[in-house]
């Protein structure tokens, strides 16, 4: 049968002081919506909306969060919240969810999605992610990623070049291929020439694939982490669950899916690494300037978010900039300012230049624990 799994264990140190580790950005009511601001952890929730029944969707998530992640998606029972005791990285979250529906499922299909995108049209994406199941359920060796047609040379995303089409199944013809290969994050040089080549896409961050086969790949590639999964996976469903979860997982080796499971399949002949062409507009709402590309910006290029209103948010002579804040009570005023970024929180305010943005970590790594 077919499963969802939502990734949400992200702690958004860029989009400090609204992301907090009490609570990360994906439980942020940052989107504007139909009259109304959501998460982006709904908006993920929505997306499965008609493709997998409620009762098939899991969020892996840290354990911390699990009742602030039940308050704002009630419909998810505590049975679909994989609380996971500490961070590992994805190929763990995928690994721990793997072993869980497969032991429930032996013969389980699941996606993985990510709570920090912003991606429309939605229609257009369950119908290739629809695409994406059919592919696996031909053919359970198959692991099916979703890649996007880059805009720019970006090195924080990883890149596949596309192969051979695969036309057999109904609907993948000039949507589904082949992956020739699989490069995580590279240089600028070289994300240059992927870009220019015109066989490159940017990876969604997304999979299709088998429970078992996944398993199996971490099982080859990725060992130390295979042992742990079947002592947790063993333990499921059992007394022991919690106590065994929390001793074994946090001893996981901490690395991505992406260089634990895709680089290393992308030339095995095992398994089939293939990709679905998501022809969307994906955005990763992971910093300040990426989340300002969601919202509607004034003739000076300027823009409002969280509970910023023009009511509230005073720009004179200002270009180019964006406001965001927590409390509608608080106003926020900028004269004479190009390119800056405010944001304000109860306890907390961040200004800084647009172009500075990807350095917020370093004002994290300063903060003290009760800001971070």
């Amino acid at each position: 049968m077919r499963y969802a799994m939502i990734m949400a264990g992200g702690a958004g140190t860029r989009l400090w002081p609204m992301s907090r580790n009490a609570k990360p950005k994906q439980l942020l009511p940052l989107i504007p919506r139909d009259g109304k601001v959501v998460s982006l952890i709904e908006l993920a929730a929505s997306r499965l909306d008609g493709l997998v029944p409620q009762d098939r969707r899991y969020i892996c998530t840290g354990e911390g969060y699990r009742e602030p992640i039940r308050s704002v998606l009630p419909q998810f029972g505590d049975a679909q919240i994989l609380g996971e005791p500490a961070a590992r990285d994805t190929v763990n979250a995928v690994g721990f969810t793997a072993a869980v529906l497969a032991k429930l499922d032996p013969q389980a299909v699941f996606a993985v999605l990510t709570a920090d995108h912003v991606i429309e049209p939605a229609d257009v994406f369950r119908q290739r992610m629809e695409l994406g199941f059919r592919l696996v359920e031909a053919d359970p060796t198959r692991l099916v990623t979703f890649s996007i047609k880059p805009t720019y040379p970006a090195t924080g995303f990883g890149y596949i070049e596309r192969g051979a089409e695969i036309s057999a199944v109904p609907g993948a013809k000039g949507l589904a291929y082949r992956v020739a290969r699989y490069v995580e994050k590279p240089n600028i040089e070289r994300a240059q020439a992927y870009v220019q080549s015109g066989l490159y896409s940017w990876n969604a961050g997304m999979f299709v694939w088998s429970a078992a086969t996944v398993l199996d790949c971490i099982k080859r590639f990725k060992p130390e982490s295979y042992e742990g999964l079947m002592k947790i996976q063993a333990a499921w469903g059992t007394p022991n669950q919690a106590k065994v979860l929390g001793e074994i997982y946090p001893t996981l080796p901490k690395i991505s899916v992406d260089y634990a499971v895709m680089e290393p399949a992308s030339t095995d002949k095992t398994v089939q690494v293939c990709t679905v062409l998501a022809d969307v507009h994906w955005l990763d709402v992971g910093s300040w300037p990426s989340y300002g590309e969601t919202l509607t910006k004034d003739a000076a290029g300027n823009s409002l978010g969280g509970e910023s209103t023009e009511a509230t948010s005073l720009l004179v002579n200002t270009k180019n900039s964006l406001v965001v804040s927590s409390d509608p009570k608080h106003t926020v005023a900028l004269l004479g300012c190009d390119d800056l970024i405010v944001v304000h929180t109860p306890d907390a305010t961040l200004v800084m230049p647009r172009s500075k943005a990807e350095e917020l970590k370093l004002v994290h790594g300063k903060l003290t624990d009760g800001l971070k």
